[in-house]
């Protein structure tokens, strides 16, 4: 290195650390109040380190707080699955609202006599399935069935359903409406339900007399008739009863009106129960609704 490059070097080096003296004076007294040194390399350092504190500052604000989530391109995975869930939910509520709104439409036109029950088909009719199974016999079973079959040739008890149970009975409808939930005594659903007109009176389905007449927190105002041969019929969520217990009544006469009371009650309707002897039957089973 020469002597010349070698002056300018420690000439630089001399230059960026002289000290500079900074005053602050009062104007009236001329007194000084404050001052500072500082050299040209220390406010370079003191700039960058000022910068550098700065900068991480607002990165640590940015990646621990929500606005992070406001940048262009940002959004992590958590928000991004968030987002995903939220749309697929929307998507099976709108659905589900479709079937709701679908259901209350028809329910609706049933009231008012827009549409015609019986031209509504049956909403159970899509779960029928037709299964026609071609299993082989085996030679035991082919054996079996034949000797059953000659032993039950003349018998006639074959040819007689349940002749106690339905002999010269008639079994009238309850009321005039359409089933919205069917009987399912695996789901503990041991009648039908039935959506009628407001007010419509509720039908004594047989000859009978008044057993039971009381309010229940779950099924509301209910009404229960004996009838002969082992019957029982059970008339539930009903507005008003119009029969005390011990009142002997005849097959059609109105015992009630059709109502929307107790828990279980999602709108005006019949739950309507079959018993005989003891056992649940299907109402379906005995009367055309």
């Amino acid at each position: 290195m020469s002597k010349k490059q070698y002056k300018k070097k420690k000439s630089f080096w001399k230059r960026i650390r002289f000290n500079y003296k900074l005053l602050f004076l009062n104007e009236s007294t001329l007194e000084e109040v404050w001052s500072f040194r500082i050299s040209q390399l220390s406010g370079c350092i003191t700039v960058l380190l000022f910068a550098f504190c700065l900068i991480f500052v607002t990165a640590v604000v940015i990646i621990k707080t929500p606005i992070r989530n406001y940048l262009p391109g940002y959004l992590d995975n958590e928000v991004r699955s968030e987002i995903i869930r939220n749309a697929l939910r929307a998507d099976s509520l709108e659905s589900v609202l479709q079937t709701h709104s679908l259901y209350l439409k028809n329910v609706s036109d049933i009231l008012t006599g827009n549409v015609i029950p019986d031209s509504i088909p049956d909403s159970d009719s899509v779960d029928f399935i037709d299964a026609n199974y071609d299993i082989q016999r085996s030679e035991k079973e082919e054996g079996f069935a034949r000797a059953f079959e000659e032993e039950e040739k003349y018998s006639l008890t074959g040819l007689i359903s349940d002749p106690v149970a339905t002999e010269g009975l008639f079994f009238y409808k309850p009321v005039n409406g359409v089933i919205s939930s069917h009987y399912n005594k695996d789901r503990n659903h041991m009648g039908v339900d039935l959506v009628a007109a407001p007010k419509e009176n509720v039908l004594a389905t047989l000859d009978g007399t008044v057993i039971y007449t009381g309010y229940d927190a779950e099924y509301g105002n209910v009404i229960g008739l004996q009838h002969k041969n082992g019957f029982i019929s059970i008339y539930k969520h009903n507005e008003v009863l119009l029969k005390d217990m011990g009142d002997r009544v005849i097959a059609g006469e109105a015992i009630a009106i059709i109502g929307n009371t107790g828990e279980l009650s999602t709108g005006p309707h019949l739950h309507f129960e079959l018993w005989y002897k003891g056992e649940s039957i299907n109402p379906e089973e005995c009367i055309a609704f």
